[in-house]
């Protein structure tokens, strides 16, 4: 299957990073390479494109993609929170810029082996990269009725969410939930059928929940965001795309910690904390996709784009 990933936000990507030509800048999701293939034709032969992704399918479709410029490719399979190790084995101490879209390609999500589809029946699977062993089968058939009330509703922000595991727990008793359209027909079935007439597929948040759970998706973005950050040459640019609250919170919040880090009292005269911000905030409100890539692009509808720079 021909791995395909409609680039989100491409251009006002692009525009934000502020490419040099003779620069090194890092896309930490590469996917298929449809952002990293734009960066790359910023890029001289002195330039260096890094591209980083978990999933071995990803990389490879990247690499054919890229093939043909002229500046330097690195690809690495990695988590892209691991950028200081990356780094260190490349003998790179600071990049220019960095990218990470987090949303799940479309490859992913319409090869229905891999599990991430509530459109597809296939094995609870969900794993990012092949390499791991945890699955969402684990999680639905391992995890308490509390823990995950709990993830479905944190993760899913899943109104139904206790309803949900009840109807999870109660059913794996009789036999364990092995697929995708057996976890699908258990949520339709907890949900009340008037709460299903609207809104988006009736699975999609808790199928979002038990993705960011095998995962550990939100807590790789925290500690790759500050990392990012710390290897950022001056003026260098780190743009991040999200497409839910909870991954826009953690962007927003440790931009704001970085640019605002004093701790001191608002009715202190001066600051004595000595806290000194190290990046500015470029986005105030985040960059949102407009109508055409809308209507061409359904799936970015709940992206959001947000960039700070290195001071």
């Amino acid at each position: 299957m021909e791995f395909r990933h409609t680039s989100v936000l491409l251009d006002e990507c692009i525009e934000n990073l502020n490419i040099r030509p003779d620069g090194i800048y890092v896309d930490g999701t590469i996917g298929g390479g449809g952002h990293a293939a734009n960066i790359c034709q910023h890029l001289g032969q002195n330039g260096t494109l890094i591209g980083i992704d978990r999933d071995d399918d990803a990389l490879k479709a990247a690499e054919a993609r890229l093939e043909g410029n002229e500046c330097r490719r690195i690809f690495v399979r990695r988590n892209y929170s691991e950028i200081k190790s990356v780094l260190r084995e490349q003998g790179i101490e600071h990049i220019d810029g960095a990218l990470l879209d987090l949303g799940v390609s479309s490859f992913q999500l319409d090869n229905a082996e891999r599990g991430f589809s509530y459109m597809h029946d296939a094995p609870l699977d969900m794993r990012m990269s092949r390499e791991d062993t945890f699955t969402a089968y684990d999680v639905v058939n391992t995890y308490s009725e509390k823990d995950l009330t709990d993830i479905i509703k944190k993760y899913g922000e899943e109104r139904w969410a206790s309803r949900i595991s009840k109807f999870i727990v109660d059913a794996r008793k009789e036999a364990p939930i092995e697929t995708t359209g057996s976890l699908v027909e258990i949520i339709k079935a907890a949900i009340p059928a008037s709460a299903r007439r609207n809104g988006p597929h009736p699975a999609k948040r808790t199928f979002q929940a038990i993705r960011i759970e095998v995962n550990d998706e939100l807590g790789q973005l925290s500690k790759a965001v500050s990392e990012f950050l710390d290897v950022l040459a001056p003026g260098g640019r780190l743009c991040i795309i999200t497409f839910h609250s909870l991954e826009d919170r953690i962007v927003k919040d440790i931009f704001r910690d970085r640019a605002d880090p004093c701790t001191c009292p608002p009715d202190f005269p001066v600051c004595v904390c000595g806290k000194v911000a190290d990046i500015k905030k470029v986005t105030g409100k985040p960059i949102v996709p407009g109508e055409e890539e809308l209507e061409n692009n359904p799936r970015s509808r709940s992206a959001k784009l947000r960039v700070a720079e290195r001071i």
